[in-house]
């Protein structure tokens, strides 16, 4: 096996990896909050370990590989829900950014590799994993679920304090996993 193939072989299963994380995260039962028709779940943060652990490329394509299986079917949300009337629906829009939201993740996180810390972890998942996410699945959930954009806005503040605890969980592990077992390859700056 030559070198190249190693390589492959290894981002095939790291990406598989994560993907089947966020299967399992979806055995967490789904918490239903006040205000807006969508839910809580644990699976924003297998968003934010993919993109943090394994960088823009492999991070994004394992969230993406995970929203496929939701859009065939697989009842691999929380409550075993899956197919595309769960995309189409209020909540769709946060499973399309999930694999947006891990390449962000990953993309800073490649950016800042170089003196990646604590800090610079809550950042980057902060950003990728949370804002990104509420970017598109706010507005799609006003729109689809006929909702006043100022009303989905106000409503999803329930999620932050949730959302807070799972980037830092995520911080923490990146970090961890930095030291132990590095995954991501830096990313240079344009111009440097």
């Amino acid at each position: 096996m030559e070198l190249g193939e190693q390589v492959r072989s290894k981002d095939i299963a790291l990406v598989a990896l994560f993907a089947a994380i966020m299967v399992v995260l979806g055995f967490f039962p789904l918490i239903e909050l006040p205000l807006v028709p969508a839910p809580f779940t644990a699976q924003t943060l297998g968003v934010m370990l993919a993109g943090s652990v394994l960088g823009a490329r492999r991070g994004g394509s394992a969230i993406l590989l995970f929203v496929v299986l939701v859009a065939i079917g697989l009842p691999v949300l929380p409550g075993g829900r899956g197919g595309l009337g769960v995309i189409m629906g209020v909540t769709g829009g946060f499973v399309l950014a999930y694999p947006v939201g891990a390449f962000v993740v990953g993309l800073l996180t490649e950016l800042c590799w170089r003196r990646y810390n604590l800090a610079l972890a809550l950042l980057c998942n902060a950003v990728g994993g949370a804002l990104v996410l509420y970017a598109i699945g706010i507005p799609w959930m006003a729109v689809v679920g006929g909702l006043p954009l100022g009303r989905a806005f106000t409503g999803s503040v329930v999620f932050l304090p949730g959302d807070a605890a799972k980037v830092v969980v995520a911080s923490l592990a990146a970090v961890a996993v930095r030291r132990a077992y590095p995954l991501v390859e830096p990313r240079e700056r344009a111009g440097a």
